[in-house]
Order: C-alpha cells, then sequence, then structure tokens
C-alpha cells in the first residue's frame, strides 16, 4: 500500500464550508460551521499509511487555539500572518507548492499518493498553482487525489484530477467533517465518517 502525502490549503476548504453550510443549513450556519480537523484528515488518509502531512494557512491571532487542534491531529502547520494593508494571504498557495515539489524530489522513484485539499485549481490554465505541481508529480508515477468542495472548483482542475487519479467532493461528506457551535457550544455535532464511499487511487 503507498503511503499518503496530504497537502492541505486550509482557507479555501473553510471559506466554501461557510458557503456549503448556508445552502444545507440556513443562513445562520454560515458563521457558526467549524471544520473538525481529526475528520477530515481521517477523509483524506483513508486508513493508509500516513508519510507526511502539511497545513498552510493564515493566522489571525483569534484562531490560533484553533490551529493548534489541527497541529494535534498530526499535521505540520505553515502558516502566515495577513498583509497589513491587504489584509489578505501572502503567498500561501506558493508555500503549499514548495511543500509538494520537495517531496516529489525527495521521494523520486519512491512515490506515494499526493492528497490535496483544495477549492479552486487556481493557475490551471497559465500552468501555474497547484495543478501544475500535481502534474509533475504524476508524471513522476505518484497517485493523485484531489479532495475540494465541487461548488467552487475549478471545472478543468475537476476533470484533470478524475482523469488523473480521483476526485472527493467534500459535500459527499458534509456532515461527517463539519460541525455548527455558537458561544454556548455545539449546536451540530459530526456524524461517523464513512469511509466505504471514498475512492482511492
Amino acid at each position: 500500500m503507498k503511503k499518503v502525502f496530504i497537502f492541505w490549503d486550509n482557507s479555501n476548504i473553510f471559506i466554501t464550508a461557510k458557503k456549503v453550510a448556508r445552502e444545507k443549513e440556513g443562513v445562520d450556519a454560515y458563521n457558526k460551521v467549524r471544520i473538525s480537523f481529526p475528520a477530515l484528515l481521517n477523509l483524506a488518509r483513508a486508513n493508509r499509511p500516513l508519510e507526511f502531512a502539511v497545513a498552510v494557512g493564515s493566522i489571525p491571532p483569534a484562531l490560533r487555539e484553533v490551529w493548534k487542534k489541527l497541529e494535534k491531529s498530526g499535521v505540520k502547520l505553515d502558516l502566515y500572518e495577513r498583509g497589513a494593508q491587504s489584509r489578505k494571504e501572502q503567498a500561501v498557495d506558493e508555500v503549499l507548492q514548495v511543500h509538494m515539489l520537495r517531496k516529489a524530489l525527495d521521494y523520486n522513484g519512491n512515490s506515494g499518493v499526493a492528497v490535496v485539499l483544495t477549492g479552486d485549481g487556481a493557475g490551471f490554465l497559465d500552468g501555474a498553482g497547484f495543478h501544475a505541481d500535481l502534474e509533475r508529480m504524476q508524471k513522476k508515477g505518484w497517485g493523485i487525489e484531489v479532495l475540494a468542495w465541487d461548488r467552487d472548483c475549478n471545472d478543468r482542475f475537476r476533470k484533470w484530477a478524475k482523469q488523473a487519479g480521483v476526485f472527493v467532493r467534500l459535500e459527499d461528506f458534509y456532515e461527517s467533517i463539519t460541525f455548527t457551535e455558537n458561544y454556548n457550544g455545539v449546536i451540530r455535532p459530526t456524524k461517523p465518517l464513512d469511509l466505504g464511499r471514498r475512492l482511492i487511487v
């Protein structure tokens, strides 16, 4: 069984989760939905040996405790402050790509399965972004799996992922990888994760 290498763009996952929550559970869920880091990690891993996992994202100070939960789940964190003027993420996509390319080089000839948690497939048309690096990894013999919210994923990126390996719609696991909460605590807990529906390469 090939080892799994997880590359996780948390911002894309969380931002679209809020939109999906509003569609599935109503307007109030938009600000109450949370990602269950252990459940999403289990979905990505799918009972296979985990060799490496990294999550990249930004860190408004209030979210530091949330990120610590992900670290306790066995994921390396690569976090960056938002730009002081733009309030936007700085180089998060590029950092994730660096991790991907390093693993592709380090494990050349002994490839595993690259599992990418993202949402947008940015850079598909101009040879940049996640897609370009996934193509490089595939040509080196890596298995490719993309886990993304279907509603916001680039159409061409989705099609390529299905042809190259596996595309997993996060909507199919929504109630198992998210929960809702407010200041009083959990409103809707996660449901058990059914990996029997999870395709793998």
